[in-house]
């Protein structure tokens, strides 16, 4: 019995060190199952927005590995893979590691609405990891802010009011929610919107929306640009104008009459004093 138990003691002594040594020597995640995988797969969008997908790679291997990415996308769509905000095309990665990277996918902007499949693979040599993406194309946003007859002129007087008739389109194939209304003008100027906010605007459908504009008195006669803006959380549009003040006539009429004014002084005067 001692002799058994000398040689099994003998035997672990021996060899334990060994064991002990080649399991430190495996880093922690190390088991040869390396994975690519992405928390949703499919994700549902309009065309003129970018998918965006959080996936992590995983270095199973026993040695470090860079793995390269590859897609086959359809034609016109873009792609990109981004680590810590920075874009990259490939990733080192050190045994039993893993990396969190963001995919980003933008449809063409010719994209039917439908389901895509996005096949993206990370190389490592004779390895290939897979990693099945869909792209759900739900349609396109599309806002336009214009005028009914395309002008983008207007005449304006120092002191006056003036109203601006524009038109809000939806050029898209998604309706349009909670559109809102601003203006960028000379100092002074002041618009209003009527109405101030549209909550929906189906596709395809125009809606008439007034800018009252005030312009402050003794504005100076001259150009000035003016900017209106139809803004929603999918996109914006921009309708910019060219302002042309001018004087009132009865600004005019009065400068005029304090001409006269002036000169009849002046000839008065010369009358009366210019003898002595």
């Amino acid at each position: 019995m001692l002799g058994k138990f000398s040689l099994s003691a003998l035997f672990l002594f021996i060899f334990t060190p060994a064991l002990v040594l080649h399991a430190q020597s495996l880093a922690p995640g190390v088991d040869g199952r390396s994975a690519f995988t992405a928390k949703l797969v499919n994700i549902e969008a309009a065309t003129n927005e970018t998918f965006r997908y959080n996936a992590t790679l995983h270095n199973g291997a026993g040695k470090v590995a860079v793995f390269e990415f590859k897609t086959n996308l359809p034609v016109g769509w873009m792609i990109s893979y981004k680590v810590d905000g920075s874009q990259v095309t490939s990733l080192n990665m050190d045994p039993g590691t893993t990396r969190d990277l963001s995919i980003e996918v933008n449809a063409s902007a010719t994209a039917a609405p439908g389901k895509y499949k996005l096949p993206v693979k990370a190389i490592f040599n004779a390895d290939t990891l897979s990693l099945n993406l869909e792209a759900v194309v739900k349609g396109a946003y599309g806002i336009t802010l214009t005028t009914p007859t395309g002008k983008l002129s207007e005449e304006l007087t120092s002191g006056s009011h003036k109203e601006i008739h524009l038109e809000l389109k939806n050029s898209g194939t998604l309706p349009l929610n909670d559109v809102e209304f601003s203006a960028q003008l000379p100092t002074n100027w002041e618009a209003t919107f009527e109405p101030s906010k549209v909550k929906q605007l189906d596709p395809g459908k125009v809606q008439a929306v007034t800018a009252k504009l005030k312009v402050p008195d003794k504005t100076i006669a001259g150009d000035y640009a003016a900017t209106f803006t139809a803004t929603n959380s999918n996109g914006n549009s921009q309708a910019a104008f060219r302002m042309v003040v001018t004087t009132s006539l009865l600004s005019g009429w009065i400068g005029i009459l304090v001409i006269l004014v002036a000169v009849s002084l002046v000839y008065y005067l010369i009358r009366k004093y210019g003898r002595r």
